[in-house]
């Protein structure tokens, strides 16, 4: 691999890292299978071209994540007050925002952001200006983690954490399981919208549908993250999710740069969750026959 391709890799994984983090509070601490995440990313990038092309990118940043946030709302509120499914609920909102988005972007398919002022021209004349596509990622993903950390290590972040495992027994306890899932949405689909504000700042256009399959992508970096790098702590299974979207882009840029088709890219993007989601099968089914093979063979010696 080449080294742009490398950093350019490790760009991209910082961004989607932001968003896996989003995934990684609703599929995996509020075990919450959330579709919402398709629309609200590309919500997150519409309205940072809007403001990017009206010369606010900072803003667009701010406005993005709370409109997320909003979404998410909207998704929680459709489940604890309207009994609707979670992946029903999640299927709905993603369809109606895709008529949001269109309007935020003034009917538009999509919006070119070339020549436009971004967040990353804060280093422009300073020493760090080549390396402004990673380090402004990368300050953001920091912030996020260590509050996200934070957050979830506190009484509120516990009874969240506890709504995932066991909504009952929370409840049971006194604890509202519709306001945890409530903050618990707000917040998974506020940094996947951010990640999208990001991400159209990046390559400089918003597409409508750059949003397809951002789901899978967010899954495949978080059970990718926990499978290589574990999840013994809070603080390791939020290090191993960016950590696993980083490594997830850099499985696409080998790809690519054995000669893939990018139209392959969904496939091995599914086949990765596929493979991710088998593993404990694979390593358990891979110990048995170790220990049949092994019990053969002291069975022949004895003979």
């Amino acid at each position: 691999m080449s080294f742009m391709a490398f950093q350019g890799s490790i760009e991209l994984g910082i961004i989607y890292a932001i968003m896996a983090l989003g995934v990684f509070l609703s599929f995996r601490t509020l075990n919450f299978p959330d579709l919402t995440v398709d629309g609200s990313f590309v919500t997150g990038a519409a309205f940072s071209a809007i403001f990017c092309v009206g010369g606010y990118p900072e803003l667009g940043l701010a406005v993005a994540l709370l409109a997320g946030g909003l979404a998410g709302c909207v998704t929680a509120l459709m489940h604890t007050k309207l009994e609707i499914q979670p992946l029903l609920a999640g299927i709905l909102v993603m369809l109606g925002l895709y008529s949001v988005n269109l309007k935020i972007m003034g009917t538009r398919a999509n919006i070119p952001l070339i020549n436009k002022t971004t967040v990353f021209s804060l280093l422009d004349g300073t020493p760090l200006e080549e390396y402004a596509q990673l380090l402004i990622p990368l300050a953001i993903l920091i912030i996020l983690l260590l509050l996200l950390f934070l957050f979830l290590k506190t009484k509120f972040g516990f009874a969240l954490r506890a709504t995932g495992d066991n909504a009952q027994m929370v409840r049971a306890l006194g604890v509202n399981t519709d306001t945890t899932i409530l903050v618990g949405m707000a917040l998974s689909n506020a940094l996947v919208a951010l990640a999208g504000a990001l991400l159209a700042q990046y390559q400089s256009f918003t597409d409508i549908g750059m949003g397809i399959g951002m789901v899978v992508i967010g899954l495949a970096s978080v059970i990718i993250g926990e499978v290589v790098f574990g999840t013994r702590s809070l603080m390791r299974r939020l290090v191993a999710v960016t950590l696993g979207a980083m490594l997830y882009r850099m499985i696409i840029a080998v790809a690519l740069e054995m000669g893939m088709p990018a139209t392959d890219l969904k496939l091995v993007s599914a086949t990765l969750v596929a493979l991710a989601l088998a593993m404990p099968v694979i390593r358990k089914k891979a110990g048995y026959y170790k220990r049949k093979m092994t019990a053969q063979g002291f069975g022949q010696g004895g003979k």
